[in-house]
């Protein structure tokens, strides 16, 4: 028997038929799964709906382990769209999960995974119709109720209850905000038709409010006055005509306006105060009591009207500002009416108190604007106490000729506004010339 002839072969064309003999196994190893396939130990992605084959990984350690992998990956992929799938069935809100499968089913033509993608694909685009058509339900649902919302806007735009309405708009908005959204091309029309209503009574409110601030201001210049009346009517000789110009202003006051609480209690309390001193001085007119002989009232009123002469030349002390308040207590308790030559010394008696506690508040000035007042040499703090004086005394004589010229502009004037007007101008005179007696006093120092 023949031998056939022995063939050899070079390392090198062996080699090549190694690798000519793998390609194909890998090539058959390939076609045995339905959705991808080896080639130069990369592993990739059959083509589906029109996209073409995707390298997806590489073959680590051999390529049944590598395709095992990637079919596991599949197998997740698979779980997270029951997951969805099962979430959305179990939930009522089933709209909310819209976004959410959009974005996985998109992520399935970008998976490195081997699988049948197109099942999973097509189940989504149905779940995304199924949503879609409850998301429009829900939007033609919630159009309805925002119609609806926006009627209860109309309805009560014009009411000016402020502090019911106002609530009321709060709780409005909150059922606006919980509504869920209508079509986009409808929602910028919706909004403003829910939003002009509103807008519409809050801006009646803001003009409701500036205009009560307006009148509050008027408002408080009335009660202004009307403090300034009784400080007057306070200060009348006459306690019964006193008494009647108490009453016509409490009446007055309980007539005038609105003001914030804050700045009426001040004017309140002064005003309140000077019409209980008024009426306590007309009751002890009705009921005077022990009764003083002339004479007497005449000793007391020199004696005391001596008294406080003696006082406004003195240094000012807290000792001397008491003695002061106690005399003045004293006066008081004298009687009403007073024997006709009483008259000039009760006038002395009230300009030398007013100069006690002139010289008081001057002190009281010149102490809280320097510290160290008391330090500074005796001719620097004469010079301190003239200018400060000379400033009050300008505002006083301002406010004395621009009360004179006002009386001189009335054209009808009753006795009472003559008696109330004269008093007025004579207690701003005299506060100009209490001044003027204490720049005098200074000047001799």
């Amino acid at each position: 028997m023949q031998k056939k002839p022995f063939l050899r072969i070079s390392a090198f064309e062996l080699i090549n038929l190694r690798k000519i003999e793998n390609s194909h196994l890998t090539y058959c190893r390939a076609m045995e799964h339905p959705y991808g396939y080896i080639k130069d130990d990369k592993v990739y992605l059959k083509g589906f709906l029109g996209k073409a084959d995707r390298e997806i990984g590489e073959v680590k350690e051999d390529e049944a382990s590598t395709i095992a992998y990637f079919e596991g990956r599949f197998e997740q992929i698979k779980e997270k769209v029951e997951k969805l799938k099962n979430d959305i069935e179990e939930n009522q809100n089933k709209g909310s999960f819209l976004m959410k499968l959009i974005h996985l089913r998109d992520s399935l033509y970008e998976t490195d995974a081997l699988g049948d993608f197109v099942p999973l694909i097509e189940s989504l685009n149905e779940q995304e119709s199924f949503l879609n058509e409850i998301i429009q339900a829900n939007r033609s649902k919630n159009l309805e109720v925002k119609k609806a919302l926006i009627l209860e806007a109309e309805e009560k735009k014009d009411d000016t209850d402020w502090r019911e309405t106002t609530e009321f708009y709060k709780e409005l908005k909150l059922r606006w905000i919980k509504t869920g959204p209508v079509d986009k091309e409808l929602h910028e029309e919706i909004e403003e038709q829910f939003n002009t209503p509103i807008q519409h009574f809050f801006e009646n409110r803001r003009h409701f409010y500036e205009g009560l601030a307006l009148q509050a201001e008027e408002n408080i210049k009335v009660y202004e006055a009307l403090v300034v009346q009784a400080r007057e009517a306070h200060d009348l000789p006459d306690a019964k005509m006193a008494f009647d110009i108490s009453k016509k202003i409490q009446k007055e006051w309980k007539a005038a306006g609105k003001v914030p609480a804050e700045k009426r209690q001040p004017l309140w309390d002064e005003f309140s105060k000077l019409n209980n001193r008024i009426f306590s001085r007309y009751k002890r007119t009705l009921n005077p009591g022990p009764q003083m002989h002339p004479r007497e009232v005449m000793r007391k009123v020199e004696t005391l009207t001596e008294e406080v002469k003696k006082l406004s030349s003195q240094p000012t002390s807290p000792e001397l500002i008491q003695r002061a308040k106690d005399i003045q207590q004293e006066w008081r308790k004298l009687p009403p009416r007073k024997p006709k030559d009483a008259n000039l010394l009760a006038r002395s008696f009230q300009f030398f108190s007013d100069i006690i506690f002139e010289k008081a508040f001057l002190d009281k000035l010149v102490h809280g604007k320097y510290a160290d007042f008391d330090e500074k040499p005796e001719q620097e703090q004469i010079q301190i106490k003239s200018a400060l004086l000379k400033d009050l005394l300008h505002r006083d004589q301002t406010e004395y000729e621009t009360a004179q010229g006002n009386s001189d502009n009335f054209q009808t004037r009753s006795s009472d506004f003559e008696i109330m007007m004269k008093k007025k101008l004579f207690g701003l005179k005299r506060k100009v010339d209490v001044k003027n007696y204490i720049l005098k006093q200074l000047s001799f120092k």
